[in-house]
């Protein structure tokens, strides 16, 4: 081929007109994948387009790292994270490549429809909930600002599950995401390294005459990068999100094959492809516990190793200005032993100093926590440690006892302090604490909302902030309105931008002008028939799917996240139950038609998530068959809830339930993704509720409940006595009686006493109504109420709502990675 044929093929496959991509498209399904468009499947069609979208983001990220490694200027941002729930990548990629328009029409002359198209990608199974979520947010936003971003992670065989419903209860299967291939990764086998664990260390003088470590005889793998490409909105951006997959150092074993062992022959291959298996195996056994390590540990050798030849291609062996040049964010503990184990290079194999190899390891590492509850924070048991990563252990040890020194000095005799920051715990078993290995090891530490900051700040980590007020920040939640609004909500987009312009979609903020429309009654119709049409879009699918009628003309009130009792479905569910037994006693009681939504996965080994599930959906079967309350009430739980449901629930819901206890959700951001889709929140002041309550107008939202600071003091002053509460509240008693005797699962009515026993008394040791469902439940009832008056006033509840989406600007990714940007990570945009 000459010179002049290439160069006008390489165009013909980055062009944007319709005619090329009609013959890009074929091209692909022809000569790509073999197929003929009369026998293609629709997959093969899906996979066709999907390379046709590719071709054109190769382009931008080619482009891209050839501009990060031709600057000597420039400082990489690493996003370290064991999810993210990147959701499908299609449609998402056209539009930030703002080629929606040309690919449509261009789908359409060839008889084919984008949207079907879309629909068959399968959600990429990285990711379980808001963390994975958040991490995916932050990636778009880092393209779309120009900063030079990669993530990091591990490529999921199976994902956590995919969630199937039996009987009520929910059933795991394997979440086979990959089974028919991924059109957007590129294996790199040419930048595969080598993760060891077991073995042992051993320490030599060098020729100097130091004391030197190595660790030796040990079980190695192979991390196997897959890359992603991660497109800007808009520019000429493509970042890369680098997942590692594990594979053995010898796939097969021929001389044991030969010899008639064809398990041990294979066995190899078994044991490392385990690592990047499933998502969050179940720990609660040993081998559980030690496979989660060995996830953690595997991929953040692989991608500090990474980290380290990048920058040594660039910039040799000058390590003084790696904190110059590299900055890594650790999305809570899962990447903690990136600590140790950036230690252990540069002292071990590039033979720094430890002092400066503290330096430099302080001076890169920054720590986002997610979380206040205790029993949340990683601890990883001595022993463990001491078998699977015995020269990483040494090193914790040494960085404990070097820091707890330093701290002696400062707060000389006092215990307390020394124990409470030290990063090992004595007791029964002797733990490594993964947060105060992270605190410790960075320049950052940062919390998600304002409240969640302060509670860090006052309780977690108290005597870290006493030592260093200045590592301690908020960087307050934020989600992509490119995915959440602009993708999710295509008919609310398109009203806002015939309306304001289309600013928003890079600036959300700009979201403010529609607020002098919150009177206009002709704009306020159209902004309700856009809901409208988004409720019968949800309710067509429930009926397809679940084959339940749903009334779009109800109040859509939804709950969809992950299982946890401290996000309190338990108390949605009661409340339902008591709107239920209303109906019961007086059929004709005036209650606004209500479709309850939820949509919820539990951890396969947390019993009582998985029984609440089993609760709903009895309630479910219950109220749903019973002729005699006309419809008015329904509950509806959607199965296998993931990123592709939530942009067809979120845009639907009139009703938002955040209703977390307070002090317990570190931000949230499904609060904002249903706000800025014109969603009600009904929440506790938890997390960034606080601040979309500041940003709304305390008319805007419906807050209930204990303050955080209520929380704790009554917990403190242990006087809390659900009992009490039971005997003296008719209505919680027949709603507790109701669970406890039977009545929603008759086959075996003794099914959910457990929920009975852990809110009035306790369950195996744990405190009675831990997470304070009876104490909110008179306000919570409250505010339901209002919600019914209020939605009947359609004129009303359409300018609460789009008030909602005009005010909640500041909840972008954008503006929080802007913050990272400039007070964390000190980047610029390229």
């Amino acid at each position: 081929m000459d010179v002049s044929k290439k160069l006008k093929d390489e165009k013909y496959r980055t062009s944007k007109k319709v005619k090329d991509l009609k013959e890009n498209f074929i091209d692909h399904l022809n000569l790509t994948l073999g197929k003929d468009f009369k026998n293609a499947t629709m997959w093969d069609k899906f996979y066709a387009l999907s390379l046709v979208v590719k071709d054109r983001v190769l382009e931008r990220w080619l482009k891209t790292q050839k501009k990060y490694y031709e600057s000597n200027d420039v400082k990489r941002v690493y996003y370290l994270s064991i999810e993210f729930l990147m959701g499908r990548l299609l449609y998402n990629n056209i539009l930030n490549l703002k080629i929606d328009k040309e690919i449509k029409k261009a789908m359409d002359e060839i008889g084919l429809s984008l949207d079907e198209l879309s629909e068959i990608e399968p959600d990429a199974g990285l990711g379980n909930g808001g963390l994975g979520r958040l991490a995916a947010c932050f990636l778009d936003s880092i393209a779309t600002l120009s900063y030079p971003g990669y993530g990091y992670g591990i490529r999921y065989e199976y994902g956590i599950f995919k969630q199937l419903i039996k009987d009520g209860f929910q059933v795991e299967v394997p979440d086979d995401w990959l089974k028919n291939g991924n059109p957007w990764e590129i294996e790199r086998k040419d930048r595969a390294v080598k993760v060891k664990f077991f073995g042992r260390t051993e320490s030599y003088n060098d020729k100097e005459g130091n004391t030197r470590f190595r660790w030796v005889d040990t079980y190695d793998v192979i991390a196997l990068p897959y890359d992603t490409p991660v497109v800007g909105y808009g520019n000429d951006v493509a970042n890369t999100l680098r997942l590692w997959s594990a594979k053995p150092i010898t796939e097969f074993d021929f001389d044991n094959f030969q010899k008639g062992n064809y398990v041990k022959a294979v066995e190899s291959q078994a044991i490392a492809g385990a690592i990047s298996k499933v998502l969050y195996p179940n720990d609660a056994f040993y081998a559980g516990r030690e496979l989660r390590l060995k996830q953690e540990y595997f991929f953040v050798s692989a991608s500090i190793q990474d980290i380290i030849r990048r920058f040594k291609a660039q910039f040799g062996n000058n390590f003084d200005i790696f904190p110059e040049k590299n900055v890594i964010q650790l999305n809570d503990t899962h990447p903690a032993l990136a600590i140790p184990e950036l230690m252990r290079i540069l002292v071990d194999e590039e033979f720094l100093p430890w002092e400066k190899a503290w330096e430099i390891t302080t001076k890169t590492f920054a720590y986002t926590n997610h979380t206040v509850m205790p029993e949340a924070l990683e601890k990883w048991e001595v022993h463990l440690l001491e078998r699977l990563l015995p020269r990483h252990l040494e090193i914790m040890y040494e960085i404990n006892a070097r820091f707890l020194d330093n701290v002696s000095k400062y707060y000389p005799g006092n215990v307390e302090k020394i124990r409470n920051v030290s990063i090992f715990e004595e007791g029964h078993v002797k733990q490594a604490r993964m947060a105060n290995l992270s605190v410790v090891g960075s320049f950052s530490v940062n919390g998600v909302s304002k409240l969640h900051t302060e509670i860090l700040k006052e309780r977690v980590f108290k005597d870290f902030y006493d030592i260093w007020p200045e590592k301690f920040n908020n960087k307050t939640n934020g989600i992509t309105q490119r995915r959440w609004l602009l993708q999710s909500n295509p008919e609310l987009s398109k009203l806002i931008t015939d309306t304001i312009g289309d600013e928003w979609i890079v600036n959300l903020d700009h979201l403010k002008n529609l607020e002098k429309y919150a009177d206009d009654k002709v704009f306020l119709n159209e902004f309700y028939k856009v809901k409208q049409n988004n409720k019968i879009r949800l309710s067509n699918y429930i009926k397809k799917e679940l084959n339940i009628d749903v009334n779009p003309d109800s109040i859509f009130d939804v709950q969809v996240k992950r299982l946890h009792e401290y996000k309190r479905q338990l108390l949605n569910v009661m409340h339902i139950i008591y709107l239920y037994q209303t109906l019961k006693e007086n059929p004709g009681q005036d209650i606004y038609p209500r479709t309850f939504i939820f949509g919820a996965k539990a951890a396969p080994g947390y019993r009582m998530a998985k029984l609440i599930i089993k609760l709903i959906n009895s309630v479910a079967d219950v109220i749903n068959n019973d002729k005699e309350i006309a419809g008015k009430i329904k509950v509806i739980f959607v199965p296998n809830y993931n990123v592709s449901l939530a942009e067809i629930i979120i845009p639907a819901a009139n009703v938002s339930e955040q209703i977390s206890t307070a002090g317990k959700e570190a931000s949230g951001t499904g609060n904002m993704k249903f706000a800025l889709n014109g969603a009600l929140t009904i929440g506790t002041l938890d997390g960034a509720n606080i601040e979309i309550k500041e940003c709304v107008g305390d008319e805007n939202i419906f807050i209930f409940g204990l303050t955080a600071e209520q929380v704790a003091k009554l917990k403190e002053s242990r006087l809390y006595n659900p009992y009490e509460i039971y005997l003296r509240n008719e209505n919680i008693r027949k709603i507790l009686d109701a669970i406890n005797n039977g009545y929603f699962n008759k086959k075996d009515p003794d099914l959910f006493k457990d929920i009975f026993q852990s809110l009035l008394f306790g369950l195996n040791g744990a405190q009675a109504d831990e997470y304070m469902l009876l104490a909110d439940f008179d306000s919570y009832k409250t505010r339901h109420k209002e919600i019914d008056f209020i939605y009947r006033d359609k004129y009303r509840w359409n300018k609460k709502a789009l008030l909602n989406v005009a005010r909640v600007g500041m909840f972008s990714s954008d503006r929080t990675i802007r913050e990272y940007a400039r007070d964390i990570w000190k980047v610029k945009s390229i």
